[in-house]
């Protein structure tokens, strides 16, 4: 368990919201003018990358560094030296780049603060629909100002189930599951943003959310939306997730031991 004092998080909540907003600002600039972006390749051509996405994280890790100069900081795209660090800042500076560079309004910026190894601080910013998903530990979960709760949801047919799929994992596994999710009578959305989609199952329009295997700095945020918002999750910083990355799966109780069911040797174990 984490010793970080109330007044020490408490000042990386407020502040994490604002960097959060203030980033989501210069996103949106870039957004607007997406077609003169230069865009790169990463692992693959639907890993993508802009100059938008490294101009924003250095934003934010300007802005940590102003505020607190000896926290660290993972960032999807510059990455980050986290080792014996004891407050991480976990960020991805566009949650969604495919869809942001296509015109499409699922992308997201996306911060989450650990401290002493435990994920105390969950901040989700969505610029096209004006929207601040935020969470602290042990103080509930808000979008802007109204406080979120997980969906109520007892069975996979009473409502949506956020999915994406990994690379990491195999096609026929992703496929397998969906086949058994529609003969359960349930649906799925895929947006192309993981982070915003996890930030939607927190605020209840989703029953939850499932991806075989997810970076740190797209699912840490959402788990602590997600438990603040009274559902459960996996042990998602289990065996180095921070490092390696980790399955993520969040939803009620009830929706998370059925999803369960439906992966069978792939379940994951509630956190």
């Amino acid at each position: 368990m984490s010793s970080a004092s109330q007044t020490e998080t408490d000042a990386r909540y407020h502040y994490a919201c604002e960097i959060a907003r203030a980033a989501a600002s210069r996103a949106y600039a870039w957004y607007q003018q997406r077609q003169q972006l230069v865009v790169e390749h990463k692992r693959d051509l639907q890993d993508v990358v802009s100059e938008a996405d490294r101009n924003v994280e250095e934003l934010i890790k300007t802005l940590i560094a102003e505020r607190f100069p000896d926290d660290a900081v993972l960032g999807e795209e510059s990455g980050g030296d986290v080792e014996g660090a004891r407050w991480v800042w976990v960020v991805d500076p566009i949650d969604g780049t495919a869809c942001f560079l296509n015109g499409l309004h699922n992308w997201c910026v996306s911060l989450a603060v650990l401290c002493d190894g435990e994920a105390l601080i969950g901040v989700v910013c969505d610029p096209n629909h004006q929207e601040l998903f935020h969470a602290r530990a042990g103080r509930g979960a808000w979008v802007n100002e109204t406080r979120l709760q997980a969906h109520g949801a007892q069975h996979l047919s009473e409502g949506v189930l956020g999915l994406s799929n990994s690379s990491r994992a195999p096609a026929a596994q992703t496929a397998g599951f969906i086949q058994g999710l529609l003969e359960q009578g349930g649906m799925f959305v895929r947006i192309g943003s993981g982070a915003l989609t996890t930030a939607w199952a927190a605020a209840g329009r989703l029953i939850g959310y499932y991806e075989a295997h997810m970076n740190p700095w797209d699912s840490l945020p959402g788990i602590v939306l997600m438990r603040e918002a009274g559902g459960v999750t996996n042990d998602y910083l289990a065996n180095n997730g921070l490092k390696n990355g980790n399955p993520v799966l969040l939803a009620n109780p009830a929706i998370y031991a059925q999803v369960n069911a439906l992966l069978g040797a792939a379940a994951v174990e509630q956190g």
